[in-house]
């Protein structure tokens, strides 16, 4: 299999991910007196799963292009107030494209403690 188009440099993903915890990670440690999670883990399997679970769903549904938007997200419950990410299917690949609420999202990574930069 060959690179897919969208790949970045290792050094453009730190960039960006340094951007981020420069810009918004303290920003976030500063509003909650705490260190937060700033990247999460899935399983390709599971990852692998849930694209097929949305691609068959999507052609049930006359959806001939689906999408996947990744949802910045936080729990509020008794086991964690850590950020997150979810991924939600949408009805197109365009940025604009509606989200897909026919079909469940996906979340349940894993975000390591403490949290490692790239």
């Amino acid at each position: 299999m060959s690179k897919p188009k969208n790949c970045i440099s290792v050094q453009d993903a730190k960039d960006l991910q340094s951007n981020w915890m420069s810009t918004r990670a303290v920003n976030i440690e500063r509003s909650g007196n705490q260190q937060d999670t700033c990247s999460v883990t899935f399983n390709i399997d599971d990852l692998e799963e849930y694209i097929g679970y949305v691609r068959e769903q999507s052609e049930k549904q006359g959806i001939k292009e689906p999408g996947i938007r990744v949802y910045f997200a936080a729990y509020n419950d008794e086991k964690s107030d850590r950020a997150t990410v979810f991924f939600c299917p949408t009805e197109s690949e365009d940025g604009d494209s509606d989200n897909n609420y026919e079909i469940d999202p996906f979340n349940l990574g894993g975000g390591g403690w403490p949290p490692r930069s790239y």
